[in-house]
């Protein structure tokens, strides 16, 4: 049976396989990612063939849904995943964490660039655009599921979410304005350095502008666990876990610039 926007958070169903709008949104990521790569590689004179860009894609999917996943888990999750370990694998119930997507792209990153002799930071360059769109589609499933929603406000743009009470700040909406931002900044980072090719650069502006944007955008959002007091001051889970990415941004534009 065929059933077309059977829920909120579900595009399609076809007898008991479901499509939902979440993983639509990972697909079209991946495909856009795919299609952009492919003519952002000059920009940093890189050299793959056809061959090592689909490993590279593959290891990159790996990378965002093991890492997302497993980062949901550590972060996030509760005892009940101890009890029942098969959970951890059961994406589609939902739960996946940026932070964890972070860790596994970078691991698949560096085991990718090692076998294959490739520049990292050159490459990372590349990647952070598609990985910024990315990023913003996951953030429009999210305002499609209703969650992550903001704290109650009075702004004029104000809007409900179900299973939310009053109106609230539309931080999926931000956060979508905010990647959209990032990848456009970073674009034009990445074509005005194409000439001078000082790697790195590009990829410390992406990291330092999510990391500062991410970090003050968990000031409008509705908080679903408690807070963690560092150096006197209470941060949200969001915020401690974006702390590294801000220090690695610190960390990869001293090298791009003693690099160059």
């Amino acid at each position: 049976m065929l059933d077309l926007f059977p829920s909120r958070e579900v595009l399609l169903s076809i007898g008991p396989l479901s499509v939902h709008w979440y993983g639509v949104m990972y697909a079209i990521a991946f495909l856009l990612g795919l299609f952009l790569l492919r003519r952002l590689l000059p920009y940093r004179s890189l050299l793959l063939s056809k061959q090592q860009i689909d490993k590279l894609f593959v290891w990159i999917v790996l990378g965002v849904v093991l890492g997302g996943r497993l980062g949901f888990v550590l972060f996030y999750g509760d005892a009940s995943y101890l009890s029942e370990p098969l959970r951890i694998l059961a994406a589609w119930e939902g739960g996946m964490s940026s932070h964890g997507g972070f860790i596994g792209v970078t691991i698949a990153l560096l085991l990718f660039c090692r076998r294959n002799k490739v520049s990292l930071l050159s490459l990372t360059d590349v990647l952070v655009v598609p990985i910024a769109l990315g990023l913003m589609l996951g953030r429009i499933g999210n305002l499609i599921n209703g969650e992550l929603f903001g704290t109650v406000t009075s702004v004029p743009w104000a809007m409900s979410f179900p299973h939310a009470e009053g109106l609230r700040h539309p931080t999926q909406i931000y956060a979508t304005l905010k990647d959209l931002f990032i990848a456009l900044v970073c674009f034009g980072h990445l074509r005005m350095t194409a000439k001078t090719e000082k790697p790195g650069g590009t990829t410390a502006t992406f990291l330092l502008l999510y990391g500062l944007l991410r970090f003050c955008l968990e000031y409008f959002r509705e908080q679903s666990y408690a807070g963690t007091e560092l150096a006197g001051v209470i941060l949200s889970r969001g915020q401690l876990l974006t702390l590294p990415i801000l220090l690695l941004g610190v960390a990869v534009f001293l090298w791009s610039r003693r690099k160059a």
